[in-house]
């Protein structure tokens, strides 16, 4: 089984960056799409980016488009999400997400392994 990590949530406040980062362990060691999703309370679980195996397609939500940017290091089996200029609407809990054998994964239902979620809190 594939485990996930997140680290790097915290309190901010609204203006501000943070840095998300989501490390993998155990198998399958290649071959799958990772996207970060959020889920505030009371909301649903919100797509907010994937990136292929490759790196090279990256898709985006439409709430956060413009204001982030994802990344993947295959060799250190991590992936990451940079976001700037948080608002109060991005708080949620943040969680990476791995979909076995797919291009992206940018629907909940498609995720094979979730980690156990990092919480983001932008004040105003």
């Amino acid at each position: 089984q594939l485990q996930l990590v997140e680290s790097g949530g915290g309190l901010v406040q609204a203006g501000a960056s943070l840095r998300l980062s989501c490390t993998t362990s155990g198998r399958p060691s290649t071959g799958y799409a990772l996207g970060w999703f959020r889920q505030a309370p009371g909301k649903e679980r919100e797509f907010v980016g994937s990136i292929s195996w490759s790196g090279k397609s990256i898709y985006y939500g439409d709430s956060v488009k413009g204001r982030i940017t994802i990344s993947r290091d295959n060799a250190k089996r991590s992936v990451d999400l940079q976001m700037n200029n948080l608002r109060p609407e991005d708080t949620a809990i943040y969680y990476c997400a791995a979909a076995i054998g797919r291009f992206v994964v940018n629907v909940a239902t498609e995720v094979d392994y979730w980690g156990q979620g990092t919480q983001v809190t932008v004040s105003s």
